[in-house]
């Protein structure tokens, strides 16, 4: 069975070849495919490529997948009638609709497409935190688009607004007027100290074989809310990055870009706007990049390096090393200090392959134990974090945040299903839980002392161990994903938020010598009755207390049946945290894209009160019921079952409005 070390080389050699079933990249400055690079369709790429690449990119680039076809054809074998209103709920108890739609009906095998909302992102003007903005990608024009929802009395109610993204200018794709864009998403939102609000938007162009144009041209645009709360964005959108890639070459790929503005009042970088991105190229390497702009958005600097060169990183996985021995990065997300420090946090994969550090059971270890003698069962990885004290112009070292093991291969313990990604597989003999994710990190910056906490999920720690039968062992030689005993049964694995404590400026970390088996974790749990939790995000209020949003699977049977609710959990001492419930009801495993994606990540805000934000799945997926709409015979709506849920479902945005949890 391959070490973790094998699997990243293979994922390297795979990269080489990636094309068409990734986005292209931009690097920064436009740039042009190499024709000499093949482009490759999705059914072609290696399964390391499948599994990292984000589920934007996944889906925009898959066409239509023969498992939604399998979906189809199960959902209307029993339909049950319904008016098509019962698709249109505006609130689920205290938790509130963002999206302002009703349900499109679309085509069974196209399900989602046209319908579905995730991945979501949400922030409060500091100047009247009233005034609230959200972004998610949004499918209701039959693509993943850019989608924009704002709330003037705190989030009671919500009305939608559309980024203008249809097009952008055309200068960097050969000099014509316009460029247009067939899909977008990975969205964030934030607030500059002024009243005016930023959207992030990636957008790309399909390519072949989805459509008949071979352009897989991509960007990254910045769309600013001048004055008016989110309800309108200026046109066009800014470049981040282009690239021109009109003859579909595929030779690069860009992902997973979030944006943060610094609202600091005495920040020398104040209302500076910063984007970070991981930058993947045909050599196999995946570096993480930088760019702010000082004005408002309207221009953003050349890409500055985040991943440097670290003897964190000892292991170059069998590629070359041209900006520095991290060279297999993804997950960055940036934030600031009061004092205008910018912080990245990333998952970084160029550990080495022997011991976690620290002592399972708590205390102190070497930053530099997992370049020990291999251990080839073990399959932890490692969160690094990148400081700037000069407004993104240059960062100093990678540190060690903490190590952390990702989720378990999806196919391996869900009867082959999602094969090449990992996912939440519930602890029960069903299969439902089927749907991409992953392990990120997270960070915020105390305001009151400065601390730095980041946080980030792991599949092995306090409450999920091999005292309690929850062993890694290695990875999946087929699928190249991490392998644990216990992932099926009750009381054993489960996926848990950590969190990793600098008291000294991001400089050095807790979770740098201490074991993720005993680091904190946000969600108290006592064994047996232990669950996952995943998706998290985190903000210090400005009293300085921590308060994390995730996914959450502690609540009835959310554990063995792959349901989810959604907590948010506050600590003033990182240590001990008290968790509430914010959902009203559990979300049942979503049905749409054939149960297999609901987004990467989603938000929160604690500027005001507490305002997570999620993709609920508790509204009915409807379609056109069967012998209607035809001549004689009026169309009318149906439901059915979804081959994994009893009801088909749709994804929406939902959100709580809270106070902050008592500590």
């Amino acid at each position: 069975m391959p070490s973790k070390g094998t699997r990243m080389v293979r994922w390297r050699r795979a990269l080489a070849l990636t094309a068409a079933g990734g986005l292209a990249v931009p690097a920064m400055m436009v740039l042009t495919g190499e024709p000499s690079v093949q482009a490759l369709t999705y059914d072609k790429l290696k399964p390391i490529q499948k599994r990292l690449l984000s589920g934007v990119a996944a889906f925009a680039f898959n066409g239509e997948m023969q498992q939604a076809r399998s979906q189809a054809s199960a959902r209307v074998t029993s339909p049950t009638r319904v008016p098509a209103t019962a698709a249109c709920p505006s609130r689920i108890g205290t938790n509130v609709k963002v999206n302002q739609n009703c349900l499109n009906i679309s085509e069974p095998d196209l399900a989602g497409r046209g319908q579905a909302q995730n991945e979501t992102s949400i922030a409060e003007n500091p100047l009247r935190p009233s005034q609230l903005v959200t972004s998610f990608n949004d499918y209701r024009r039959g693509d993943a688009n850019c989608y924009s929802s704002y709330s003037t009395n705190g989030g009671k109610s919500w009305q939608d607004s559309t980024p203008p993204m249809g097009f952008t200018r055309g200068t960097s794709f050969g000099g014509f007027a316009r460029e247009y864009w067939q899909g977008g998403g990975d969205t964030s939102v934030a607030w500059d100290t002024r009243g005016n609000a930023y959207l992030s938007c990636q957008m790309f162009k399909r390519g072949q074989p989805v459509t008949e144009d071979p352009d897989l041209s991509s960007a990254f645009y910045v769309f600013r809310s001048t004055g008016t709360g989110g309800a309108s964005w200026n046109f066009p959108g800014r470049p981040v990055v282009e690239q021109n890639d009109v003859v579909g070459s595929g030779a690069n790929f860009l992902d997973k870009q979030l944006m943060t503005v610094d609202d600091n009042l005495s920040s020398p970088f104040r209302d500076r706007i910063y984007v970070t991105w991981t930058l993947f190229t045909g050599d196999g390497t995946a570096y993480i990049y930088e760019a702010h702009s000082a004005d408002y958005g309207q221009i953003f600097s050349p890409p500055v390096l985040v991943s440097r060169d670290s003897t964190l990183c000892p292991n170059d996985l069998g590629s070359p090393t041209p900006q520095g021995a991290c060279n297999a990065n993804q997950f960055s997300q940036p934030f600031v200090g009061p004092d205008g420090t910018l912080y990245v946090t990333w998952a970084n994969f160029n550990n080495g392959v022997g011991q976690p550090v620290g002592d399972p059971d708590g205390g102190g270890g070497d930053a530099n134990a997992g370049a020990a003698a291999v251990t080839p069962k073990e399959n932890f990885n490692q969160m690094l974090l990148a400081a700037s004290t000069d407004g993104g112009a240059t960062f100093g070292a990678p540190v060690l945040v903490g190590q952390y093991y990702d989720l378990p291969d999806c196919a391996t313990y869900q009867n082959g299903l999602d094969l090449g990604v990992s996912c939440v597989p519930e602890a029960g003999p069903t299969t439902n839980s089927i749907f991409r994710a992953a392990n990120y990190p997270v960070g915020s910056v105390n305001p009151v002392n400065g601390t730095v906490a980041v946080t980030f999920p792991s599949y092995i720690n306090s409450h999920s161990k091999e005292a309690n039968g929850c062993v890694p062992t290695g990875v999946n030689p087929d699928t190249l994903l991490d392998l644990y005993s216990g992932v099926k049964v009750p009381g054993a694995c489960n996926n848990d938020v950590l969190v990793s404590v600098s008291t000294d400026g991001g400089a050095t970390f807790t979770g740098s010598t201490v074991n993720p088996r005993a680091l904190p974790s946000v969600r108290p749990e006592r064994a047996p009755d232990v669950a996952d939790q995943f998706w998290q995000w985190a903000q210090y209020t400005p009293r300085g207390v921590l308060v994390v949003a995730y996914r959450d699977r502690g609540y009835g049977t959310d554990q063995t049946t792959g349901f989810t609710d959604t907590s948010v959990s506050a600590g003033r001492d990182l240590v001990h945290f008290t968790p509430v419930r914010a959902s009203t009801g559990a979300s049942p495993p979503p049905s749409q894209f054939s149960g297999l994606f609901a987004g990467d990540y989603e938000g929160l805000s604690a500027l005001s009160g507490v305002h997570p934000i999620w993709t609920d799945t508790r509204a009915v997926d409807l379609f056109l019921c069967r012998g209607t709409g035809a001549p004689g015979v009026p169309p009318s709506t149906c439901t059915a079952p979804a081959p994994n849920a009893a009801v088909a479902n749709d994804e929406e945005i939902y959100t709580a409005s809270m106070a902050v949890p008592r500590t």
